[in-house]
C-alpha cells in the first residue's frame, strides 16, 4: 500500500484534514433501537439503500398534545411472528422511497436512537412492511455516512446490544 492516507484501508479525514478512524461494521449487525423499546434486531447494512427501513405492520396515526405521532407493531425476529413490540413515535413526515425494482411508496418516517456495539446516534427510520423480506431491518447509507466503514465480508464485528 501506499503511504497516501487516503488509501489506508480505515483512514478518513476529519472536517479539520486530520486523520481519525472510523469503526469497522459487517454487512449484517445486530442492533438496538431503545427508544422504539427493540432491544436487539439483526439489520442488513445497506449502502445502496439511501435511507434506513424497519419491517412495521398495523401503523397508525394519531395525535398526542398536538404532534403528530405514529402507532406500529414490530416483529423484531426473522421467522418469528409470535414476539411482538408495540412502539409509537413521533412522525418526522411521510416520505416517497423508491424500492431495489424502481416501485415507489410512501413510507411515514420517524426519528430515533439507533445503537451498534457502543455507539449510539440518532436517524431517520422509514416504516414498511418487510415481512417477506430477508432483514427486518435495513441500516442505510445516510445513517452511516461519517460514522463506520462496512466490510462487506464479514458480519457481527460489533458485540450484540
Amino acid at each position: 500500500m501506499s503511504n497516501n492516507p487516503y488509501n489506508q484501508p480505515n483512514n478518513r479525514p476529519n472536517e479539520r484534514g486530520r486523520q481519525r478512524q472510523l469503526p469497522l461494521i459487517g454487512w449484517r449487525e445486530y442492533i438496538a433501537l431503545p427508544d422504539l423499546g427493540i432491544d436487539q434486531i439483526k439489520a442488513k447494512i445497506d449502502t445502496g439503500a439511501r435511507s434506513s427501513a424497519l419491517h412495521a405492520f398495523e401503523i397508525s396515526h394519531f395525535t398526542k398534545d398536538g404532534i403528530a405521532m405514529v402507532r406500529f407493531k414490530v416483529h423484531p425476529y426473522q421467522r418469528d411472528r409470535e414476539r411482538t413490540v408495540s412502539a409509537e413515535a413521533e412522525l418526522l413526515e411521510h416520505r416517497e422511497v423508491k424500492s431495489s425494482i424502481g416501485k415507489a411508496q410512501v413510507r411515514p418516517t420517524v426519528k430515533t436512537i439507533v445503537g451498534v456495539g457502543n455507539y449510539r446516534w440518532e436517524i431517520e427510520l422509514t416504516l414498511t412492511n418487510r415481512d417477506v423480506m430477508g432483514f427486518r431491518m435495513l441500516l442505510g447509507r445516510q445513517a452511516i455516512r461519517n460514522r463506520f466503514l462496512v466490510d462487506a465480508g464479514k458480519s457481527f464485528l460489533n458485540e450484540p446490544i
